[in-house]
């Protein structure tokens, strides 16, 4: 830590990182949704766990499905069930066309920090639309 989750990142981690099993995907991302494995164009790309947790377990996935990416941090108990889970990064086409992005920033004390933005044409990115907020992992496992 630091980390910086931006919109290339996870390829450095899809280097490193086998790509999530099916059973992994059940049994942790979509637990009420066993058919989402039936979605040949979703990708999941572990990145990294955080570390000094004691209490419980944090981790951040990459999704990558059609015109739509996501970094997304989740937290469990030890016994693997699901404290929070959030979007923390993104790039997504909206429906006009223009494209919205989110970079997030991991520091050593659990505190995301968030950027986000639009773009018209993908490349410039209009300051007014612009916004930055953070979210903090505490110590329970709760994202607040």
């Amino acid at each position: 830590m630091p980390v910086i989750l931006g919109e290339d990142t996870h390829h450095v981690f899809a280097l490193e990182n086998d790509p999530l099993s099916e059973k992994m995907i059940v049994e942790f991302i979509h637990p009420t949704d066993p058919a989402v494995l039936d979605d040949a164009y979703t990708e999941y790309v572990p990145c990294f766990s955080l570390e000094g947790t004691e209490n419980f377990a944090a981790l951040v996935w990459w999704k990558a499905e059609l015109m739509n990416y996501e970094y997304v941090l989740a937290t469990f108990t030890l016994k693997g069930e699901l404290i929070a889970r959030r979007v923390i990064g993104y790039t997504r086409v909206q429906p006009d066309g223009k494209v919205a992005r989110a970079v997030a920033t991991i520091d050593e004390e659990w505190v995301v920090f968030i950027a986000e933005g639009v773009s018209a044409d993908g490349q410039a990115f209009d300051p007014t639309s612009s916004k930055t907020w953070d979210v903090e992992v505490m110590t329970n496992g709760e994202i607040v």
